[in-house]
């Protein structure tokens, strides 16, 4: 058995105490940290591991007893009457199930004799912690939590946060709250869409992006972020009502007017609370925020007391972390993809690297610009992200690793397929090959014809439409419905039950909707939307191929931009003769038919959200659409109704509460699509 000496381990030791300090300011102080969370955490937790094993080598000072960073020196100080504390983390079951039985032993709680204990689960919200102190109901300072005991007075910037009170009515003569800053995802969207369209570079997440919005030194930029807040405990409270439990405390903060998360369950076991962080890992992208993870406390406050903390956390609360969507590996090349329109897209390719339950190997670079503002360099190690279903995306380099003499990338002159002349037009972002032959356009514009978003044909994917291409079966997506089977039939790979799998796929195709056509083209600008919307109008497409740029766009749902787009695409000798090849094959060029419903619901919005028994999602949407109403994905104050059936997505059902939307159930859809009423 090998011991390590103790100079390397106090060697080790402080190596970490210096990175886990430096991390530490880059991510509290100056809101740009250089790694993701999940690998900060794990210097964090080798540290304690090893201060554990070893105590005669730890230290007062080491950052495992301190919380977050010392506050900048941009702000005033403002001293927390109570120490605002951070949270130990759990990353598996195992670690939730080991506090659970601590915090039974310290109570002296026997479950299997039945003795029970609340707990009370809440979302960890991805953002920053924020201390809000009022007297006498008026909002009189606002600070960060620094590193625990003092933090940065924002008062000025926090009085921009719409959802945030400036006076409260019925508060005690001092309330501290205490609750989380965040920035909506789709106000981050936006910020980055605006971000792009100046030249500028995206912003690497929500997190960081609502820290250096609540950081800025004149307060209008901070009220034009779009930040939001959600409160979630007390701090300094006098002469104020006697409360019991969290949730008691949570429900009272939200009848003052503070916003408090509606996703938040009082469970009794901890096979409760396991089951409430399985289903928001699996629902954390049905919420109109980022989460990172949950917070499980013991709900009774007298047993919080008794439970008490040690240097830098309570014993009565664990953050329980959600799989790391950040992760650092290293950039190997910077290549460039051609897609169906002919856009260049450069993307990164990975050291493979686990994140977000999957390997990521490929990452999006979004664009020339991008790339250059950034300034990821093949060779650097950089963090990349992936969030879901989203395309993992490259975030920056960390500098500090970046070895020396890397040359900056620069975008290529030349398509890397068919080597023609790069075009970037005048005032675009994006750079594109605009040779219709392109192998790689031909190839893409055929897979999207091909894919469930357009014509569903199954079984028709990327590597059986290489193939055929490369044979010289296919040239265009028009070709697939007059391919040589006595060819394929040749083919390694294909036996008789495959091609007539992909025949009779074929065939199906031919039966789909006009809108599925239209979509299937690839017209630049046109998507579901505006292709059901012409279909609709039209009724067929002869009639759409002799319309002119006007009557396109007078079609609600066009307008002039997606219509001078089809016009142009529909008028070139491409678009002519693959359409010729479609009515030679039989494809379906008509539209639907009139709807025979009564347009009870016509300038209605209605959101649908969960599951129906009567109804399919599409059905559902459907069914709205054919009374002349609109089925959107999300909700506003335009949204008439929000039909609600089961295991609905939170933030649709949080924001017709918000909104005052009238929410109804099954029965109430169905008579609302017989009447377009409410019914009472």
């Amino acid at each position: 058995m090998n011991v390590p000496r103790t100079d390397e381990l106090a060697t080790r030791l402080a190596e970490l105490r210096d990175q886990i300090r430096h991390h530490n300011r880059r991510y509290h102080e100056l809101d740009s940290p250089e790694i993701p969370d999940i690998e900060y955490d794990e210097l964090v937790r080798e540290l304690q591991e090893l201060e554990a094993e070893y105590p005669e080598l730890a230290t007062p000072d080491s950052p495992t007893r301190q919380v977050g960073g010392g506050p900048s020196a941009t702000f005033a100080p403002v001293e927390h009457r109570i120490p605002m504390m951070s949270l130990d983390n759990a990353f598996d079951r195992d670690e939730l199930l080991a506090w659970s039985q601590r915090i039974n032993r310290a109570l002296e709680l026997d479950v299997g004799a039945g003795d029970s204990l609340g707990y009370m689960c809440e979302l960890k919200i991805d953002g920053i912690a924020l201390s809000m102190r009022y007297e006498q109901g008026v909002l009189l300072e606002a600070a960060t939590r620094g590193n625990g005991r003092v933090g940065e007075d924002i008062t000025a910037n926090i009085r921009t946060v719409s959802v945030i009170p400036h006076q409260l009515e019925g508060a005690p003569p001092v309330l501290e709250v205490r609750g989380e800053v965040y920035l909506p995802v789709a106000r981050f969207d936006a910020l980055n869409e605006s971000q792009e369209a100046a030249g500028l570079p995206r912003y690497a997440n929500p997190r960081n992006t609502a820290a250096g919005s609540l950081r800025q030194k004149d307060p209008r930029i901070t009220a034009s972020r779009g930040l939001a807040f959600w409160a979630y405990q007390l701090g300094e409270v006098v002469d104020g009502p006697e409360l019991s439990h969290q949730s008691e405390a949570l429900d009272w903060l939200g009848s003052l007017g503070f916003p408090v998360n509606p996703e938040r369950r009082v469970v009794q076991t901890i096979d409760e609370v396991i089951a409430f962080i399985d289903h928001w890992q699996e629902h954390r992208h049905d919420l109109a925020y980022e989460i990172d993870g949950a917070v499980v406390k013991v709900d009774a406050l007298s047993l919080q007391r008794s439970l008490g903390s040690t240097a830098r956390a309570p014993r009565w609360a664990l953050a329980y972390k959600l799989p790391p969507e950040e992760r650092s590996t290293r950039l190997l090349d910077i290549m460039v993809s051609v897609g169906r329109t002919g856009k260049a897209t450069p993307f990164a390719v990975l050291q493979p690297v686990f994140v977000a339950g999957s390997t990521v190997q490929m990452a999006t670079l979004h664009n020339a610009d991008q790339v250059r503002l950034k300034d990821v360099r093949p060779g650097d190690t950089v963090i990349v992200r992936k969030a879901g279903d989203v395309i993992p995306e490259v975030l920056g380099p960390v500098l500090s690793e970046r070895p020396e003499g890397l040359a900056p990338w620069t975008f290529p002159s030349d398509c890397p397929v068919c080597a023609q002349p790069l075009v970037r037009p005048e005032g675009e972002a994006h750079t594109f090959c605009v040779n219709p032959v392109c192998p790689a356009r031909q190839q893409a514009q055929i897979e999207y014809f091909a894919s469930r978003g357009a014509m569903d044909i199954e079984g028709m994917g990327e590597s059986r439409i290489a193939l055929f291409i490369e044979l010289g079966l296919i040239a265009d997506a028009g070709d697939l419905y007059f391919i040589d089977w006595d060819v394929i039939a040749g083919l390694e790979g294909f036996g008789q039950t495959s091609i007539e799998n992909l025949q009779a796929a074929l065939e199906a195709s031919k039966s789909r909707p006009l809108a599925s056509l239209l979509v299937g083209l690839g017209i630049r600008h046109l998507g579901p939307s505006g292709a059901n919307a012409l279909a609709a109008a039209f009724g067929h497409l002869d009639r759409i191929l002799d319309a002119s740029v006007e009557d396109m766009a007078a079609v609600d749902g066009v307008g002039s931009t997606i219509a001078a787009s089809v016009c142009s695409y529909l008028q070139t000798e491409t678009a002519r003769r693959l359409i010729d090849k479609f009515r030679r094959a039989g494809v379906n060029l008509v539209g639907p038919e009139v709807s025979s419903f009564p347009q009870v619901l016509a300038g209605k919005a209605v959101v649908v959200t969960g599951a129906l028994e009567g109804f399919s999602r599409d059905a559902a949407g459907d069914a709205i659409k054919a009374r002349g109403g609109k089925s959107p994905g999300s909700v506003s104050k335009k949204t008439f109704a929000v039909v609600v059936g089961s295991e609905p997505g939170g933030s649709k059902v949080s924001k017709a509460e918000e909104l005052g939307v009238p929410m109804i159930d099954e029965a109430g859809f169905v008579s609302l699509l017989e009447t377009g009423e409410l019914s009472r």
